[in-house]
């Protein structure tokens, strides 16, 4: 996560250098451009952030559900066995 937040900031500060290359006389511009493109590189961060704490989010469910897939398995034969009994115990119509 860190090296991609350092090449975000890296492609921020070429990009405003870029946007200084297209406009160097004129510093009002320049200062748009240069909020602009630091405007772009929070979304960026915040989308990254974002995709980050879904990828965990995501991973603690798959985990969760692999740590009691058993446990369900187990519940669902014991709930079968009790219908079986009840099942047995219903005098037929």
């Amino acid at each position: 996560m860190k090296a991609s937040l350092l090449f975000l900031l890296a492609c921020a500060a070429v990009l405003a250098l870029g946007a200084r290359a297209d406009s160097p006389e004129e510093p009002k511009a320049l200062v748009q451009k240069v909020q602009e493109l630091a405007q772009k590189a929070t979304s960026m961060a915040k989308d990254a952030f974002s995709r980050v704490r879904e990828s965990e989010a995501a991973r603690q469910a798959r985990q969760w559900l692999s740590d009691n897939a058993e446990l369900a398995k187990q519940r669902l034969v014991w709930l079968k066995e009790q219908l079986a009994e009840l099942l047995k115990k219903t005098p037929a119509a």
